[in-house]
Protein backbone atom coordinates (compact mmCIF):
# COMPACT_ATOMS: atom_id res chain seq x y z
CA UNK A 1 0.00 0.00 0.00
CA UNK A 2 1.14 3.01 -0.84
CA UNK A 3 -0.43 6.69 -0.64
CA UNK A 4 -0.20 6.74 -4.55
CA UNK A 5 -1.63 2.93 -4.79
CA UNK A 6 -4.59 4.55 -2.37
CA UNK A 7 -5.52 7.43 -3.79
CA UNK A 8 -5.33 5.38 -7.50
CA UNK A 9 -8.14 2.97 -6.25
CA UNK A 10 -10.40 5.30 -4.48
CA UNK A 11 -10.15 7.54 -8.01
CA UNK A 12 -11.40 4.25 -9.55
CA UNK A 13 -13.81 3.79 -7.32
CA UNK A 14 -15.71 6.94 -7.37
CA UNK A 15 -15.40 6.66 -11.49
CA UNK A 16 -17.09 3.18 -10.78
CA UNK A 17 -19.63 4.91 -8.67
CA UNK A 18 -20.46 7.68 -10.54
CA UNK A 19 -20.91 5.93 -13.72
CA UNK A 20 -23.46 4.03 -12.15
CA UNK A 21 -25.07 6.90 -10.04
CA UNK A 22 -27.21 9.00 -11.93
CA UNK A 23 -27.37 12.56 -10.59
CA UNK A 24 -27.02 11.32 -7.07
CA UNK A 25 -24.34 13.01 -4.84
CA UNK A 26 -20.97 11.75 -4.04
CA UNK A 27 -20.07 12.85 -0.85
CA UNK A 28 -16.40 11.27 -0.03
CA UNK A 29 -16.24 10.21 3.91
CA UNK A 30 -12.97 9.32 5.54
CA UNK A 31 -12.13 8.13 9.32
CA UNK A 32 -8.78 8.39 10.45
CA UNK A 33 -6.02 7.81 7.88
CA UNK A 34 -8.73 7.34 5.21
CA UNK A 35 -8.89 11.19 5.59
CA UNK A 36 -6.13 11.89 3.49
CA UNK A 37 -6.86 9.51 1.24
CA UNK A 38 -10.40 11.28 0.62
CA UNK A 39 -8.96 14.72 0.74
CA UNK A 40 -6.09 13.37 -1.93
CA UNK A 41 -8.60 12.40 -4.30
CA UNK A 42 -10.93 15.29 -3.51
CA UNK A 43 -8.24 17.60 -4.63
CA UNK A 44 -7.38 15.37 -7.58
CA UNK A 45 -10.55 15.93 -9.00
CA UNK A 46 -10.57 18.89 -8.68
CA UNK A 47 -7.47 20.02 -10.19
CA UNK A 48 -7.01 17.69 -12.84
CA UNK A 49 -10.54 16.84 -13.79
CA UNK A 50 -12.46 20.22 -12.96
CA UNK A 51 -14.44 18.07 -10.88
CA UNK A 52 -15.66 19.22 -7.59
CA UNK A 53 -17.43 16.46 -5.04
CA UNK A 54 -20.59 17.30 -3.25
CA UNK A 55 -18.80 17.21 -0.08
CA UNK A 56 -16.29 15.59 1.80
CA UNK A 57 -16.66 14.74 5.55
CA UNK A 58 -13.77 13.88 7.41
CA UNK A 59 -14.02 11.82 11.39
CA UNK A 60 -10.78 11.92 13.29
CA UNK A 61 -8.74 13.38 10.88
CA UNK A 62 -5.17 14.98 10.88
CA UNK A 63 -3.17 17.67 9.27
CA UNK A 64 -0.67 15.34 7.66
CA UNK A 65 0.82 11.82 8.28
CA UNK A 66 3.71 13.34 9.69
CA UNK A 67 2.13 15.14 12.58
CA UNK A 68 -0.40 12.13 13.10
CA UNK A 69 2.66 9.70 13.54
CA UNK A 70 4.12 12.46 16.00
CA UNK A 71 1.08 11.53 18.14
CA UNK A 72 0.05 8.43 17.56
CA UNK A 73 0.09 6.67 21.01
CA UNK A 74 2.52 3.81 20.01
CA UNK A 75 5.02 6.30 19.16
CA UNK A 76 4.99 8.03 22.47
CA UNK A 77 7.69 6.08 24.18
CA UNK A 78 9.91 6.53 21.65
CA UNK A 79 9.61 10.08 20.75
CA UNK A 80 12.25 11.35 22.98
CA UNK A 81 14.93 8.60 21.56
CA UNK A 82 17.64 9.92 19.37
CA UNK A 83 16.52 9.64 16.03
CA UNK A 84 12.82 9.30 16.48
CA UNK A 85 12.20 11.61 13.06
CA UNK A 86 14.86 10.13 11.30
CA UNK A 87 13.66 6.01 11.96
CA UNK A 88 10.12 6.89 12.01
CA UNK A 89 8.76 10.05 10.44
CA UNK A 90 11.60 10.83 7.74
CA UNK A 91 11.04 7.21 6.47
CA UNK A 92 7.48 7.35 5.78
CA UNK A 93 8.63 10.88 3.54
CA UNK A 94 11.29 8.47 2.13
CA UNK A 95 7.95 5.69 1.56
CA UNK A 96 6.30 8.97 -0.65
CA UNK A 97 4.29 8.51 2.33
CA UNK A 98 2.54 12.55 2.84
CA UNK A 99 -1.05 12.51 3.06
CA UNK A 100 -0.99 15.92 3.29
CA UNK A 101 -4.60 17.32 4.17
CA UNK A 102 -3.02 20.51 5.23
CA UNK A 103 -2.26 21.25 2.00
CA UNK A 104 -5.01 20.13 0.20
CA UNK A 105 -7.80 21.62 2.07
CA UNK A 106 -6.10 24.97 0.93
CA UNK A 107 -7.53 24.03 -2.79
CA UNK A 108 -10.89 22.20 -2.48
CA UNK A 109 -13.99 24.56 -2.65
CA UNK A 110 -16.19 21.78 -1.60
CA UNK A 111 -18.09 21.62 1.53
CA UNK A 112 -16.17 19.79 3.98
CA UNK A 113 -17.21 18.63 7.95
CA UNK A 114 -14.82 17.62 10.09
CA UNK A 115 -16.05 15.20 12.64
CA UNK A 116 -13.99 14.51 16.37
CA UNK A 117 -14.39 13.36 19.54
CA UNK A 118 -13.11 15.02 22.30
CA UNK A 119 -11.85 11.63 23.56
CA UNK A 120 -10.10 10.70 20.36
CA UNK A 121 -6.43 9.15 22.42
CA UNK A 122 -5.28 7.36 18.71
CA UNK A 123 -5.41 10.98 16.72
CA UNK A 124 -6.11 14.08 19.34
CA UNK A 125 -8.81 16.39 18.89
CA UNK A 126 -5.95 19.33 18.24
CA UNK A 127 -5.39 18.03 14.61
CA UNK A 128 -8.53 18.19 14.07
CA UNK A 129 -8.74 21.54 14.86
CA UNK A 130 -5.69 22.76 13.52
CA UNK A 131 -7.00 21.13 9.97
CA UNK A 132 -10.38 23.01 10.58
CA UNK A 133 -8.47 26.56 11.05
CA UNK A 134 -6.57 26.23 7.86
CA UNK A 135 -9.38 24.81 6.13
CA UNK A 136 -11.29 28.53 7.59
CA UNK A 137 -8.63 30.30 6.55
CA UNK A 138 -8.51 29.15 2.69
CA UNK A 139 -11.65 28.91 1.87
CA UNK A 140 -13.44 32.02 0.23
CA UNK A 141 -17.23 30.74 1.72
CA UNK A 142 -16.57 30.11 5.63
CA UNK A 143 -20.36 28.53 5.59
CA UNK A 144 -18.87 25.50 3.63
CA UNK A 145 -16.47 24.34 6.45
CA UNK A 146 -17.80 23.15 9.49
CA UNK A 147 -16.47 21.57 12.95
CA UNK A 148 -18.55 19.18 15.12
CA UNK A 149 -17.13 17.98 18.17
CA UNK A 150 -18.46 15.16 20.30
CA UNK A 151 -18.15 15.46 23.89
CA UNK A 152 -15.88 13.20 25.88
CA UNK A 153 -18.84 11.82 28.01
CA UNK A 154 -20.28 10.13 25.00
CA UNK A 155 -17.13 7.81 25.03
CA UNK A 156 -16.95 7.74 21.39
CA UNK A 157 -12.97 7.93 21.06
CA UNK A 158 -11.59 7.30 17.67
CA UNK A 159 -13.52 4.46 16.45
CA UNK A 160 -17.14 5.36 17.47
CA UNK A 161 -18.34 8.51 16.14
CA UNK A 162 -20.21 6.66 13.55
CA UNK A 163 -22.33 4.93 16.35
CA UNK A 164 -23.71 7.98 17.63
CA UNK A 165 -27.31 8.54 17.08
CA UNK A 166 -27.64 11.92 16.10
CA UNK A 167 -25.12 11.74 13.61
CA UNK A 168 -27.73 11.44 10.51
CA UNK A 169 -29.23 14.68 11.50
CA UNK A 170 -26.00 16.35 12.38
CA UNK A 171 -24.73 15.40 8.98
CA UNK A 172 -27.73 17.01 6.95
Amino acid sequence: PTESGFTTDVLALYDWAKARSGNSSIIFWGHSMGTGIAMNVARKLQEERGVQVDAVVLESPYTNIREAAAHVPITKMYRWFPGFEYLILDSMALGNMFFRSDENVKVLTCPLLILHAEDDTVLPLHLGRKLFETARSAYKDKSKVKLITFPKKLGLGHDYISSNPELPALVK
